[in-house]
Formats: C-alpha cells, structure tokens, sequence
C-alpha cells in the first residue's frame, strides 16, 4: 500500500519520513503529537517536533545521524511509563520511539540468555520462556507494558531486586547507536564481569543521554524450585519496620519484602485487585522467598517468629499459586489505585538505610501533615527503597506546587539519613535539581564530562539527568522556597 503524501513544509519532517519509509511511520501533527507530551510525571508537557518509527538498527542510526548533522534535538523513548520526566520532549525534540523493534530475537537456555530489541515488553520475556522452566527477573510493577530498553534506561527494580538485583545485574551485552549515528557493541558475547571500563553500567541507568540501545542480551534464570508468600498485618507502622530488619538479621534474603501503609492499603482496595485487607490495619508486609524446598518451610517459621514478636495483628501463608497471585496483583497496582482515592498522585522514589525506616517514615508523616496533603507509602521494604506518594488535586490552586514541595522533601529526608533520591524511577526533570541532596558541584561536574564525551552537542535528551549549570545560588533559593511552601 502507498504511504500518504506528508502534508507539511517543513522540510525536517519530510527527510525523516523518508528515512523510515513515509508518512506511515511519522507522526507530526499536533493532535497526534498530544499523546507524547509527557510520560509518567505529567506535571510538566511539551510537545515534541515529531515521532518517528523506525523498523531496525539502521533506520536508528540513520535518524541520529540526521539529528545530528541537522543540530535537531532528539530521544528515545518506550512504552512511556517512566516517572521521571526522563522522556518529555522539553526541547521539541524528535522523540525516535521505539515500539516497532518490539522482537525477541534469540533464547540460549544452555547459556543461560536471551536477546531482545528495546520494545521488547519486560513481562512478555518471562512468558516466552516460562514453559521452559527459566524467567526474566527484573519485575517492576509495571512489567505488564513497561520496555526492555526503557528498563535499560532507567536501571529498573523491581519487587523481587532484594535477592535478584536491578536491571544492571542482568545486562550481558548491548547494541547502541551513539549520538553521532555510530553503532558500537557492548560487552564480551555476553561475557559477564570483561575486563576493561565498565561500560555496560554506564550505559544502564544513563536516562538516554549517552545513546540509544538497540540491541540487548540478558541474563535468563532457571525459576526456582519452590516459593511461598507471607502476608502480615500490623497495628502500627514502627512495628512493621521493625519486622522488616528483624527478617535481614536473622540471615534471611527473601525475594521480596514489600510494605503498604494504611493511605495506600485504602488505594488498593479500593482499586481493581481487592483481597479484602483489614480498614483499620496501619500496615501490611508482603514477603515472599524462594529457593530449594528443602529451605522453604524453615525460613517461613523463622518469618513468622519475627513477625509475631514485632506484635503482628495478623499472618498468614498463601495456601495455593491463585491466593498468592491476587497477593502481588494488589501490590503490583499500588501506584495506578492512587487514582481511586485521588484526582492526582505524584510518585516519589527514594533509598535509605533500612534501620532508618521508622525514622524516615515519621519525617513523612511529618511532612504530610505540614503540605495538609495524604502520603500513601508503597515500597521495598528489604532494600529501603521508598515510594512515597503525594496525593494532591491539581485543579486546586496551589495543590501542584505544594505536591512538588512535599516530594522534594521527601527526598531530602531519605539524603539527611544517608539515602539517596533514586532507586529505580531514575532522575529525569523531576529529581535533577535534588541531585545536589547527594553530589557536590564537583562530582556533578565529573558526571557531565562523562555525558560530554559521549554525547558532545547535548543533542540527545538534553535538560536531564543534571542541574542546570551556573544556578547554584538559585537552587539553593528554590529549595528554602519549597520547605517554606509546606510550613
């Protein structure tokens, strides 16, 4: 079939429709562009120049090198479920989306990996493979339609990182077009540990400002011989903390061990996946193992032990795989039911010390109370990975502002205990002026000659990732502003 006759003067648009093959594979008229304004964190939209489809590697290259040549901004972007901002296009950038290299190109159970394209979905790996006895761990609760490359991108978690680790603990081998068009290959044939600079975590978690992956190879797991799942209620908040390091020092690496405060447990069920928990419980602990079966039983009596000395209401082991399922269909929704109880959510991701969680969780409350606006709290417990959310109402004037100044503080307050303000949503718009929570002027510097080498027009994703430079006395009034904005 004929593609359309591009029905624009501008001739950027036209060159790029004919790199990946005409108007089919373009998109550059406002109506259509409204959808690509934002990601995840839409509390700031633009819209970009165009989105353009490419089909492989080549038309890729071909795209960036135009860009390039052409000084035109430009990202990559997935499936949008990022929640940093890290694929607004705030520069009108041509965003080069990736959703049509969607192929799962091999599987090597003996090696033990698979290679994907970047719109490979994360939770679709698991299901290929599933019938053969392997999965794919990174699990992020958006897994259903969330990419393997934005994953790349952003170094995604997930529920089950305690034990497994991030994104960049499964990454073998990656294909990337730099942003000069150059295509190069990362890593060994899939070598884990090669020698020479560690290039394959610099790529991971580098929020598409070095280059566009293409190609990836990940690390497959065999599934584990046995799993059991814990559910425990708990009349207050310290109590369930408690548990949580209680668990870690007995010598237990569980999988997973969630937590959900009462604001979020009131989200979830109120939600789709409702499993009928307790109104009045403060909070819940989702823990689960897995391993040798031989293993299994004891490690559950030792979870249950701990549970019922830190005063638990409530604990109960999942009886079959259906039970267990509903379990993790509420956890895994926790962020999208905020929308049950809230006209807008903003999602929050910071890491601490998990001995100072009961401490952290106060200063939230804390701050809640001072914005007069709910903070649901949904995270990993095991690895202190929070997720505070800041329920607020944007048609309200003001609630927007006062949610970003909650958020920030939020995050200030997992730094103040030796924290940091990413786990695994990334930096993106959001979070860039609160890198300066954890890195000096100087090791910020460092990081952006870094982006410099690789990325030297800062054409690719520019405005991420980073503070904007020479505006240290400014950030420095904008942050006194925002704390003054919640007292």
């Amino acid at each position: 079939m004929a593609s359309k006759q591009i029905k624009t003067n501008d001739k950027h648009v036209k060159n790029l429709a004919n790199i990946v093959g005409g108007s089919r594979s373009i998109l550059y008229h406002k109506e259509d562009l409204l959808a690509y304004d934002s990601d995840g964190f839409t509390l700031h939209r633009h819209l970009p120049k165009a989105v353009v489809f490419p089909k492989d590697t080549q038309e890729v290259a071909k795209l960036v090198k135009y860009c390039s040549d052409n000084q035109l901004p430009f990202l990559a972007r997935g499936a949008g479920t990022g929640l940093s901002g890290g694929a607004i296009p705030m520069n009108g950038e041509v965003i080069i989306s990736m959703v049509r290299m969607k192929r799962l190109l091999s599987v090597n159970l003996e090696n033990r990996r698979a290679v994907v394209e970047p719109g490979f979905v994360n939770l679709k790996l698991t299901n290929s493979i599933s019938d053969k006895g392997y999965y794919y761990a990174p699990d992020p609760s958006s897994q259903y339609c969330c990419t393997i490359g934005g994953n790349v991108a952003e170094n995604a978690g997930g529920a089950h990182c305690l034990k497994y680790g991030v994104t960049t603990n499964h990454i073998l081998g990656l294909e990337v077009v730099l942003p000069n068009g150059e295509i190069i290959e990362i890593g060994e044939n899939g070598i884990p540990d090669a020698p020479g600079y560690d290039l394959l975590g610099l790529i991971t978690g580098s929020e598409g400002t070095l280059g566009i992956v293409t190609k990836i190879t990940v690390r497959i797991l065999k599934n584990p011989e046995a799993k059991q799942t814990v559910l425990a209620y708990f009349d207050n908040v310290t109590d369930g903390s408690q548990a949580v390091s209680d668990i870690i020092s007995a010598g237990i690496v569980p999988a997973a061990l969630e937590m959900m405060d009462k604001t979020a447990i009131e989200g979830v069920e109120a939600a789709a996946f409702p499993v009928g928990h307790p109104k009045d419980i403060e909070a819940v602990l989702l823990i689960e193992v897995d391993g040798i079966s031989a293993g299994i039983a004891e490690q559950i009596n030792q979870i249950l032990e701990v549970c019922n000395n830190r005063n638990v209401r409530e604990v109960k082991v999942a009886q079959d795989e259906l039970e267990r399922g509903r379990w993790w269909a509420n956890r895994k929704t926790g962020f999208g039911a905020m929308g049950a109880i809230s006209a807008d959510y903003l999602v929050q991701d910071g890491v601490i010390p998990r001995s100072k969680l009961p401490q952290v969780l106060n200063r939230i409350n804390q701050i809640s109370e001072e914005a007069g606006l709910r903070i649901a709290n949904i995270f990993h417990a095991g690895d202190g990975n929070l997720h505070p959310l800041v329920l607020f109402d944007a048609r309200i004037p003001g609630e927007s502002e006062k949610a970003l100044a909650a958020g920030s503080a939020c995050l200030q307050a997992c730094a103040d205990v030796g924290g940091t303000i990413t786990g695994e949503h990334g930096v993106g718009i959001e979070k860039r002026e609160e890198m300066r929570f954890v890195f000096t002027d100087e090791e910020i510097n460092a990081q952006t000659d870094i982006r410099e080498v690789f990325n030297p027009n800062n054409l690719l994703n520019a405005g991420k990732l980073f503070p904007m430079p020479g505006r240290c006395v400014e950030i420095k009034k904008e942050l006194k502003e925002k704390e003054a904005a919640i007292s």
